[in-house]
């Protein structure tokens, strides 16, 4: 089959376009003829097997362990393992899976839910992991509640436009920072208040905030603490940095470190996709509440313009690959 492929980490450039073997699926596993892939920051991470804790979680001490990368996944069910009971050839899917950027993807059956009806495959596989986080971000570690005050940094990216639309359906009012370029787009995900962050500064200000969901930011934590209110939750979902060893995680780190010794709550965020929560998030799509962004797609071919497009922070949403 054809895929994007590597034999070592590398740049996002020197992935190639190469046949590889279709992968072989176990009893628990299901094959998915890929529609579309989904594309986040994880990706580069993977890619590039930086920063080095990435390689320790699994991907591969000295070389990747899977030659194509990718998770988020959109598709149609081609085959399935003995053991599988709730996918048939034929569904309608998506999910995350091991190498999305190919023909097909192996995909446990518990990482796989029907595709909503109203979506498209581009717009489903942007779901998965951007979705899930932000959900684990928001109702699990920031304990969200109906009525809060949230700040969403980052609000026209990836996690942030899902963040704003799911705290909205949660009941929250709700503030999304973002650069000038995505304003338009956070309003109409349903912001209540936006930021231009490069007009205004958020922590200088008086407003005040029950949780906050810091995506990929590098502002201090002291001055986020100052907005938030005194038994407010402050959530970082990944982070900008240079080390080779840990890069960003080393705010999350202080963060965890502080949060026992404070009256607020200073965590991050440990995300794993699920075919629950895969189904709280379509319950949501079907309703009206939640509905992807995207802002480009690209064929396979050209999965690396895609990578360095993603790294320049400028999509407003999300970014797909299509097959």
């Amino acid at each position: 089959m054809i895929a994007i492929a590597r034999d070592s980490y590398c740049l996002p450039a020197q992935l190639q376009l190469r046949d590889v073997p279709v992968p072989a699926i176990g009893d628990g596993d299901v094959l998915v003829r890929v529609e579309a892939a989904g594309v986040d920051q994880g990706v580069w991470h993977v890619v590039t097997g930086l920063p080095y804790v990435v390689r320790a979680a699994g991907f591969g001490l000295r070389r990747p362990k899977n030659p194509v990368p990718g998770m988020d996944v959109a598709g149609r069910v081609e085959a399935v393992g003995a053991g599988v009971t709730r996918f048939r050839p034929g569904d309608e899917v998506y999910g995350t899976c091991d190498g999305a950027y190919a023909a097909y993807a192996r995909a446990s059956e518990d990482r796989l839910a029907p595709k909503p009806s109203t979506l498209t495959f581009a717009q489903a596989a942007t779901v998965p992991v951007s979705a899930c986080a932000t959900l684990h971000g928001l109702r699990d570690a920031g304990r969200l509640a109906a009525g809060q005050r949230v700040l969403v940094t980052g609000a026209g990216g990836g996690v942030g436009s899902f963040a704003v639309q799911l705290a909205k359906a949660y009941g929250a009012h709700v503030t999304g920072v973002c650069r000038t370029g995505k304003t338009d787009l956070v309003r109409s995900l349903g912001a209540d208040h936006v930021i231009d962050r490069t007009r205004d500064d958020f922590t200088a200000g008086s407003d005040r905030y029950d949780l906050i969901l810091d995506t990929a930011g590098n502002r201090p934590l002291t001055r986020l603490r100052r907005v938030l209110t005194p038994r407010g939750t402050l959530v970082l979902v990944g982070g900008p940095g240079n080390g080779r060893l840990v890069q960003g995680a080393d705010r999350l780190i202080r963060a965890m470190l502080l949060s026992p010794f404070v009256g607020q709550r200073l965590t991050g965020l440990m995300s794993t996709e699920s075919a629950a929560d895969l189904k709280t998030l379509t319950t949501l799509i079907d309703s009206g509440a939640l509905t992807p962004a995207v802002d480009r797609t690209y064929p396979l071919a050209q999965t690396a313009d895609a990578l360095a497009y993603l790294r320049t922070g400028e999509p407003a949403g999300k970014v797909a690959i299509t097959l």
